[in-house]
């Protein structure tokens, strides 16, 4: 295996983690390195011709800019847009993490990073026993955290952070995501994530730039951590 693999996480669903991805898969191929994706688990997708298939996988897809196989992006794909866990139960399709490490394994045969999205929060459940955590442990690769800059987000970020840490995970950083215009005072947030988490943001993520963002800065951190 050649790729230097990537786990993109938050903390919580719908708070930007495709966005930071998408951006971070650019930023990465500005600098010139072969890059494929990965959205392992996602509940939520449309039927077309080809099968389910997920808008966040999809985005990841299109931001690569090859053609890679979709079933190998996206292992394990459920039409509702429910935790995975339950999706799975009423699909009676077992995720299998093995399945996704051989994806895995396959993708990252020709490409020099392996960006790699979860679902949902850290401890997101995939299976009645495991959660996105035992995933991430498995692929083995450092993780970044992506915090939705909202109420709640200094609680959400040191939990999360913690969970990362307890399990053993490399930690690569964390990105300030706007979910919207500048939560009210916003600076001393962002002052008291830096402080708490013990490491300023490797980004600060605009909201609705009107254009795709690309995170240099935070890739070229990213390639040398």
């Amino acid at each position: 295996m050649s790729a230097r693999g990537l786990f993109v996480t938050g903390t919580d669903t719908g708070i930007g983690k495709t966005v930071v991805a998408c951006a971070l898969v650019r930023a990465f191929l500005a600098r010139g390195e072969r890059v494929a994706v990965m959205k392992p688990i996602a509940s939520g997708a449309m039927r077309t011709a080809d099968g389910l298939r997920n808008e966040d996988a999809l985005s990841l897809i299109e931001a690569t800019g090859r053609p890679l196989r979709y079933d190998l992006v996206n292992p394990f794909c459920f039409e509702a847009a429910i935790s995975p866990h339950i999706a799975s139960d009423d699909c009676k399709i077992a995720i299998n993490i093995r399945t996704i490490l051989d994806a895995f394994e396959a993708l990252a045969v020709d490409c020099d990073r392996l960006v790699v999205e979860g679902a949902g929060g850290w401890l997101a459940p995939v299976s009645r026993g495991e959660s996105m955590a035992d995933l991430a442990r498995a692929l083995d690769v450092p993780v970044v955290m992506v915090v939705g800059l909202r109420l709640g987000c200094l609680n959400h970020a040191q939990l999360t952070r913690q969970a990362i840490g307890a399990c053993g995970a490399r930690f690569a950083g964390w990105i300030a995501n706007r979910l919207g215009p500048p939560m009210e005072r916003e600076a001393e947030n962002l002052a008291t994530l830096e402080e708490r988490l013990g490491e300023p943001p490797l980004a600060l993520v605009p909201f609705c730039t009107g254009r795709p963002l690309i995170l240099e800065a935070a890739a070229a951190q990213l390639a040398h951590g």
